[in-house]
């Protein structure tokens, strides 16, 4: 039901909001970012699990998914549900206390966006904040402090999140008018959703490029950044409203290669 790559697209944001707060915090911080991010969104898939259940069941794209095609029963995934929560505030409370004290409010936001669907239209952008918040999160981490040197790089990734998910959205826009279910491609069309999701990742190019100014980056960072650049067109490219066979390859591949590019090149920076 949760799939390691689900978590390919935010942990190395938050990898890299921990590096730049402090360098290397130790194998004991370390670890327990790692596990407060994957239980975080963990919990955040599960729950879109279950309360999705009877809408994935009714969606022939989804209606293979665990819960609705039996492989899994209600109770198993509420289980593991709990379980991730509770992981994840033990995770938050050993690192510091403004990390658990805030870890409500990171637990909320990823949960809140299960529900966006049913009352507004600007769902990505929920779901954007919600993986946006995890470079800011392990910088919270790492020093038991805010910096707003961190935020240019959490809106670089609400955007690039946000733009991605619109781009997934296109397969279901008429299941979700059908099913009065609310996001851009529903409410605006393919066409205009699509300009939508161009605009957002553009944004993300010029965050990324402030990101890097914020904390002072070297030009190894800036060059991952350009290269980012160059796939998020090429994303861009491989989707369009008449033809979506390509969504999966921008969705999952493509991103995977943005967020582990960025900070690869963001860490080799770093210990030049």
């Amino acid at each position: 039901m949760i799939k390691i790559e689900h978590s390919v697209f935010a942990l190395p944001f938050a990898l890299l909001g921990m590096i730049w707060a402090v360098g290397w915090p130790g194998a004991r911080v370390f670890t327990l970012i790692v596990i407060a991010m994957v239980t975080c969104r963990s919990s955040a898939m599960a729950f879109n699990r279950i309360v999705d259940r009877s809408l994935d069941a009714a969606n022939p794209r989804t209606s293979m998914r665990a819960l609705p095609a039996g492989l899994l029963q209600p109770r198993h995934a509420n289980l593991f549900f709990y379980g991730s929560c509770a992981l994840f505030f033990i995770a938050a409370w050993a690192l510091n206390p403004l990390a658990f004290a805030l870890s409500p409010v990171a637990l909320g936001v990823t949960l809140l966006y299960s529900l966006t669907k049913r009352f507004t239209p600007l769902c990505h952008l929920i779901l954007g904040l919600s993986l946006g918040i995890a470079p800011a999160a392990a910088w919270v981490a790492a020093t038991g402090a805010l910096d707003w040197r961190i935020v240019p790089l959490s809106a670089a990734v609400m955007c690039w999140t946000a733009g991605f998910d619109i781009l997934y959205s296109l397969q279901d826009e008429e299941f979700d008018r059908e099913h009065r279910l609310r996001s851009l491609p529903e409410t605006l069309g393919k066409p205009k959703a699509l300009l939508v999701s161009r605009a957002l990742h553009a944004a993300t190019v010029v965050l990324l490029g402030v990101a890097g100014w914020a904390v002072g980056a070297g030009m190894l960072y800036f060059l991952g950044a350009l290269l980012a650049a160059f796939v998020l067109v090429y994303e861009q490219s491989l989707v369009k409203p008449d033809d979506l066979s390509r969504v999966n390859l921008a969705f999952f591949t493509l991103n995977g290669y943005v967020s582990i590019g960025v900070f690869a090149f963001a860490l080799a920076d770093r210990v030049v």
